[in-house]
């Protein structure tokens, strides 16, 4: 009876102390979200754009090149039906003013030589490598590598060789003859290479 006399009191005491000072809650510790760095939520990989037209398209694991065709396809050159020839035409490449894919005159001679090349073996194709200098961005230049093939390419097709023999192909600056940085290197640089395709035994 005692027990209940000393523990009731108590307990009212202590409700009325709660109910006077009420209850502090210790808040949630939120970790906030980062914001946004433009990549994909979930670690997904963020698959850079390729270059259309002739360009390089990157990707293939064999490492083989994809290449634009005279009549539009794609085609692989390695590993393909065609050895590669990059002696035959080498003292025939082209070059071009800065920014431009305007063939110059002094390189109609190399031109009418390629044509001769590829009228005397009807069998063999060409590929027309198109380069540039390190100046502007890659993208840039793969556009204007494209275009100075494309240039060489018409023009080849003008001199009488079919469209359908020749094919194009873009380094833009990843390929340069000369690895320096001046004047005279990037003047070496702005070409238009030119690979004979002799077709494989037995293809």
């Amino acid at each position: 009876m005692k027990m209940n006399q000393i523990v009731f009191p108590l307990a009212l005491t202590l409700a009325a102390m709660l109910a006077t000072t009420g209850c502090k809650h210790t808040p949630l510790k939120v970790t906030p979200i980062p914001a946004s760095q433009g990549g994909t939520v979930g670690g997904g990989d963020i698959v850079p754009p390729t270059i259309g037209g002739g360009g390089t398209i990157g990707g293939d694991p064999t490492g083989g090149v994809n290449i634009k065709t005279g009549g539009g396809e794609t085609a692989m050159i390695s590993g393909g039906d065609y050895n590669e020839d990059h002696t035959a035409l080498a003292v025939d490449t082209i070059h071009f003013a800065f920014d431009s894919s305007v063939i110059r005159k002094n390189d109609h001679m190399n031109l009418e030589a390629v044509a001769s090349a590829l009228k005397g073996n009807a069998n063999d194709k060409l590929l027309i490598e198109g380069n540039c200098d390190e100046k502007g961005t890659s993208e840039y230049n793969r556009a204007l590598g494209e275009r100075r093939a494309l240039a060489a390419r018409e023009a080849l097709v003008k001199l009488g060789v079919s469209a359908d023999r020749i094919r194009t192909i873009s380094y833009g600056k990843d390929k340069p003859a000369d690895p320096g940085h001046d004047d005279s290197a990037f003047a070496k640089n702005r070409r238009d290479d030119f690979v004979l395709l002799h077709p494989k035994v037995g293809a």
